[in-house]
């Protein structure tokens, strides 16, 4: 596949403190455990830095958008009070990502959100989520270990012919899992595709047929995983018509023209 035909990806980047070499500073960053098996999967990726001041133009030059992992939504962007085991949060990124998830939906683009991405789908069209998913022992079931997706893995089934399964490959999917908060209200234009045995739901996707897809588990902890492939895939199917449902012209003639 040549550079011109390999899909290109747009991540959300997470803004955190990093350090390296002699540096210690706040950088925008995406770990290599979700650009390396995108990039094995044909995709370019191309890594958007959090900013709300950015326009929406920017996904005219991609052909797939996907959300990853990362800190806690904060409830205001739900309409909810903060309860006790809610985490650090950032707004800033929780307003980004929901705006750049949006303008994906509205111009067609295959959007694929891990974890918090699956979060971030369900926020954006009005749902809510479950602060602090523990059990009756006050464990969190969903997040044994901290830091590790050892010891964190459990049976998703997926919904017959959903979006999810087709995706994934399989029907029961064993998913690593590192989360304590989850979907409660479902967003408007959502359909539960996927749950855990205990019954929390795992995967949701577009109702409409858009391809739209969350899974609360972390694909990338799976080297067998065929999620990557399968954005990418959707990603150059999109390719293929000759005009945006937006009303915009294709990616090709947009960087041409930019060029």
């Amino acid at each position: 596949m040549s550079d011109s035909s390999r899909p290109v990806i747009g991540i959300c980047a997470v803004r955190e403190r990093a350090r390296w070499a002699f540096w210690d500073q706040d950088a925008h960053l995406v770990a290599d455990s979700y650009v390396a098996p995108l990039q094995r999967a044909g995709g370019l990726a191309v890594l958007f830095a959090v900013d709300t001041r950015a326009p929406l133009e920017l996904l005219d030059r991609v052909d797939g958008l996907m959300l990853i992992g990362g800190a806690d939504l904060d409830p205001g962007c739900y309409g909810a009070a903060s309860e006790p085991g809610t985490e650090a949060t950032y707004p800033d990124r929780d307003a980004f990502e929901i705006a750049m998830l949006r303008g994906a939906v509205a111009r067609g683009i295959p959007v694929l959100g891990i974890c918090r991405g699956i979060q971030i789908l369900n926020v954006a069209f009005g749902g809510t989520l479950v602060q602090d998913l523990v059990a009756s022992d006050g464990s969190h079931p969903h997040r044994k270990f901290k830091g590790t997706f050892d010891g964190n893995a459990h049976t998703v089934q997926l919904a017959p012919g959903s979006l999810a399964e087709r995706a994934v490959g399989e029907d029961a999917h064993v998913a690593h899992c590192h989360h304590h908060q989850a979907v409660l209200t479902l967003g408007d234009g959502l359909v539960v595709s996927g749950r855990a045995e205990d019954g929390v739901i795992e995967a949701i996707e577009m109702a409409n047929g858009h391809w739209g897809l969350g899974v609360q588990w972390h694909p990338e902890a799976n080297d067998r995983s065929r999620l990557f492939g399968a954005l990418c895939d959707a990603a150059v199917q999109r390719m293929s018509k000759p005009v945006r449902p937006s009303g915009g012209s294709s990616r090709t003639s947009t960087l041409a023209t930019s060029a």
